[in-house]
């Protein structure tokens, strides 16, 4: 299977069957983002056990890219320290946006999927404002995210 298969695979499956979809009650953290370019919504809740992501989810609605990405966020999470999420986070960004990028299925698993977004540059934002959500969510901002 090429990469183009797995893109299309990987989000056309997290989007008709979102991972850890639902409110997390009582959540430690929670953040809203929202991409007025193509309407996606979303609130993403963490529960955290120290400085590791104990449990991830997300509620809302958006366009395949938005909720496969937000899908695919809340299962690459899980376990992983604050600073293995940034460190992640710097990984998915680069991805989305660097043609020189490469996707290391050995480091990314199935966020490697998420490059082929780049070559829709209009849907990048659809696909990151699941990862700037989370950030805001950690950083326990209360001001909603938007990708403006």
């Amino acid at each position: 299977m090429d990469l183009k298969d797995l893109y299309r695979d990987v989000i056309v499956d997290h989007n008709r069957r979102p991972r850890n979809f639902g409110r997390l009650d009582p959540a430690d953290a929670q953040a809203e983002g929202f991409n007025p370019l193509c309407g996606d919504r979303l609130t993403l809740f963490v529960n955290l056990d120290g400085d590791r992501i104990r449990e991830a989810t997300f509620e809302g609605s958006g366009c395949a890219i938005s909720v496969a990405s937000a899908s695919l966020l809340t299962e690459a999470v899980k376990g992983r320290t604050r600073a293995e999420v940034k460190a992640l986070f710097d990984d998915v960004h680069a991805l989305l946006t660097r043609h020189d990028a490469v996707a290391d299925p050995a480091t990314l698993g199935k966020l490697a999927a998420l490059s082929g977004v780049r070559e829709f540059p209009a849907r990048v934002k659809c696909a990151s404002l699941c990862w700037h959500t989370l950030n805001a969510a950690l950083e326990r901002r209360a001001e909603p995210v938007t990708t403006e």
